[in-house]
């Protein structure tokens, strides 16, 4: 096995297909073809079980699929430690990251961070989380600032930055009234992510725990800036951020309505792969986020203290 022959397994295994891993992996589709033919005759296995739908892992695929990302993170991050050992190179960092928080926290954090490292070059990346974790699986990004998935992985580390309020909205036409509970909330049409993204488990979260129905979702978005917009074009409420929200509340073109009951809060993370050695870059990052970012704010305080 070679790393070569291990990336074009895992684009196919990502895209379950080998026209567009062949894409994606910048080959011709024969040539494809031939690299997981050659690594499926050294191994003596069949990795992957093909049909008009696609191709899907097998067994010993999936077993493979685990220590191919091993290895070739362990490649990346031989060669990143070596060249920084010999003094070889400059410093970069791919961070991953929400379009809120990219908006709203890295932008004043990155900014302080370049000018006190302005050797280290810094490559934002957005996406939903269910990606960042992906890239971080594939080694195409260094870190990732989310919000916590409540999953656990021992490859990866974790550690809180902060703890950031959600803000029940509605629009500012609309002459909405605050709900009185839970309950009142369930009746009411509602902008929301979609099944899976952080946001969502969050609102669903908080009708699930109370043992009431959630409202119904009468128009799903996949980004945060899209559901403000819609909220204030009358088309339903929306549970967001409030470091989204609030410039939007600020200008008037969302309202604020207390959420009855605690307020469901979002834990900011940074997530990012155990290493025996880290990177020189990303240990400057992680240095510095720890001093930037304080894993409770006095606006956390203040809305447990209310609760």
């Amino acid at each position: 096995m070679n790393p070569r022959q291990l990336k074009t397994f895992l684009a196919v295994a990502r895209h379950g297909n080998f026209t567009r891993a062949a894409g994606d992996a910048n080959l011709a589709q024969s040539s494809l073809s031939d690299q997981i033919q050659v690594l499926e005759e050294e191994l003596g296995v069949q990795l992957f079980e093909r049909s008009r739908q696609g191709v899907t892992l097998t067994p010993a695929g999936d077993t493979l699929k685990a220590y191919a990302e091993e290895i070739l993170a362990l490649n990346d991050e031989a060669k990143a430690a070596i060249r920084a050992a010999a003094g070889l190179g400059g410093q970069t960092l791919v961070i991953g990251t929400l379009e809120t928080i990219a908006a709203e926290k890295l932008a004043p954090f990155l900014t302080h961070f370049r000018a006190v490292h302005a050797d280290v070059g810094l490559t934002l990346k957005i996406a939903g989380s269910g990606e960042l974790q992906r890239r971080l699986e594939d080694g195409s990004i260094d870190i990732a600032f989310t919000f916590d998935r409540g999953e656990q992985d021992e490859r990866f580390v974790t550690r809180l930055l902060s703890r950031e309020p959600l803000m029940l909205i509605a629009s500012r036409n609309a002459g909405a009234m605050p709900p009185g509970n839970l309950a009142d909330l369930s009746q009411l049409p509602f902008i929301a992510t979609e099944t899976g993204c952080v946001y969502r488990r969050l609102f669903d979260t908080a009708f699930a725990e109370a043992g009431i129905a959630a409202p119904d979702i009468v128009t799903q978005a996949d980004s945060i800036q899209t559901i403000i917009r819609l909220v204030a074009s009358g088309a339903g409420y929306g549970l967001v951020p409030r470091l989204a929200a609030n410039p939007a509340v600020e200008r008037g073109d969302v309202a604020e309505l207390p959420w009855p009951g605690d307020t469901p809060t979002a834990s900011l993370i940074m997530l990012w792969r155990r290493r025996r050695v880290q990177p020189p870059a990303l240990s400057l990052l992680l240095a510095s986020a720890s001093e930037d970012f304080r894993s409770v704010r006095p606006a956390d305080a203040r809305l447990r203290r209310a609760g």
